[in-house]
């Protein structure tokens, strides 16, 4: 396959334009995402021209289908069977939306300490994924979550160098969100989607959160079986709140039951489902949130209908103990793990307890405070397989979102070549990493603020401008119904 050194210019220009910031979301249909791969793949794939026409002719005869017929499927009905091997191009694209919404609380987040709104939410609810610049989201976000920062988790949660500040001990740390009424139809259903920040730069907060397990039930999950214990510092993280901050005087475990019971309630009579998201320390929390609900019965609608619950995961650590994965999915939660197999954080924590020993082994250590198993469906990828990234062992580029969201857009299933199927843009990889190869001339962290947030003044003087204050808690309703 011959590439001209025109080609070569134009596709080097287009990588240097700085890229929307999350890129769009992916489409609702399968046929559309299946698109020629040549202006991608250059001449890596030279010998294998005939088979990439033959790969092509065979998914041009497969029918199109729509997002509506299969949404249950694909939110896990039967455990993803047959759709992981070879990779499904509907689940794909699922997969991929969900990513960017959780990529979305990396992009909206203020982590400059020179920043007197360092730890905030730099976008208000009613524009936030237009300020991201995310083409056609179909959803509008109905609240915004946040997490006290008195918990020791210095690695996760960000403060301010300067003395007057907008908060001092919350942290944004999500939002939830509610299809619009074309995008559900597209959907098949109302889809509540809630997204959890996780962690970008640092692996520290592994450290800071190997600490051991306890029961639930200990940090008011009402959950009747004490030997269901997930990690202490991602149930404080979950429940912990501060009464003197107009932020956090709710728990994140408060707002997300309040925010979820308003919605189901807010539309009695549709088709729902409620689907979590999150990347790395995020991960841990949408599937602690995701057992929360079910635990609670908040999915069960006043009719006696039960909402689906699921989980797409990126990058996420170990929650919980055996108990609870067989609790959580015994309540019907469903789990897609998506994994690098060279990132370390899916290792943590039970690096020496855990699914992969011997059931005996895991039987006789369950009493262990550091015993764990991962919950849910596993989809592991692997960077080596991707031509488009660096040789490296640096955990951080293992571990990072995008990388995820490009392997995934590349990964057609075990043993197949990778190809890119909705062709993401690669440089996405390099907006927080130095990951992509140095001849695709994309630089590395190249996402920046212009003049580090500062505008002139009419004195012509730069300063910091003002942001609209930040949605606090909470009104009348949901103050009767926070100890849900």
């Amino acid at each position: 396959m011959a590439i001209s050194i025109s080609a070569i210019k134009a596709f080097s220009l287009k990588s240097l334009q700085l890229q929307p910031k999350t890129g769009s979301l992916a489409s609702f249909s399968s046929k559309d995402n299946e698109v020629d791969n040549e202006s991608w793949q250059w001449n890596d794939w030279k010998d294998d021209e005939e088979e990439e026409e033959e790969e092509a002719i065979r998914t041009a005869g497969q029918p199109e289908r729509e997002l509506a017929d299969h949404w249950r499927e694909m939110h896990g009905q039967e455990d993803w069977m047959g759709l992981l091997d070879p990779m499904d191009p509907l689940l794909r694209s699922e997969l991929i939306r969900y990513g960017e919404m959780a990529q979305a609380c990396y992009d909206a987040f203020d982590f400059d300490p020179f920043s007197k709104y360092c730890g905030s939410c730099r976008f208000g609810r009613n524009h936030f994924f237009e300020s991201l610049e995310m083409t056609h989201p179909g959803y509008n976000i109905s609240r915004y979550l946040y997490a006290t920062s008195n918990i020791n988790l210095p690695n996760f949660f960000k403060k301010s160098r300067w003395p007057k500040v907008w908060s001092r001990h919350a942290n944004w740390i999500g939002y939830v969100a509610v299809s619009d009424d074309e995008t559900s139809k597209r959907l098949g259903r109302r889809d509540i989607a809630i997204a959890w920040r996780g962690t970008v730069t640092r692996l520290e907060w592994i450290a800071d959160l190997m600490d051991f397990l306890k029961p639930v039930s200990s940090n008011r999950i009402p959950c009747p079986d004490p030997s269901v214990k997930a990690e202490s510092g991602f149930l404080d993280l979950y429940t912990d709140k501060d009464d003197e901050c107009s932020y956090c005087r709710y728990s994140a475990r408060e707002q997300i039951l309040t925010e979820v019971k308003r919605l189901i309630e807010a539309y009695p009579r549709e088709e729902l489902s409620i689907t979590m998201t999150g990347h790395s320390l995020g991960s841990a929390l949408a599937i602690l949130s995701a057992y929360d609900i079910s635990e609670t019965g908040l999915n069960v609608t006043g009719d006696g209908r039960s909402v689906p619950v699921c989980v797409f995961s990126f990058a996420g650590p170990r929650v919980g103990n055996v108990r609870f994965k067989e609790r959580a999915e015994g309540l019907g939660v469903k789990v897609l793990r998506v994994v690098n197999a060279c990132d370390i954080v899916p290792k943590t924590p039970g690096f020496f307890f855990n699914e992969h020993v011997p059931e005996i082994v895991m039987k006789l250590a369950a009493g262990l405070p550091w015993s764990y198993s991962h919950i849910g469906v596993e989809l592991e990828l692997d960077q080596r397989n991707s031509p488009f990234l660096k040789d490296t062992n640096n955990p951080v580029c293992a571990h990072d979102l995008e990388a995820h969201l490009h392997l995934l857009d590349g990964y057609h299933g075990k043993g197949h070549r990778f190809v890119l199927a909705i062709r993401r843009d690669p440089a996405l990889v390099n907006k927080a990493a130095d990951f992509l190869k140095d001849h695709y001339l994309v630089p590395p962290y190249w996402r920046q603020d212009r003049n580090k947030g500062l505008i002139r003044n009419q004195e012509g003087r730069w300063m910091q401008p003002e942001r609209r204050k930040l949605d606090d808690h909470l009104d009348d309703h949901e103050a009767k119904t926070r100890n849900v």
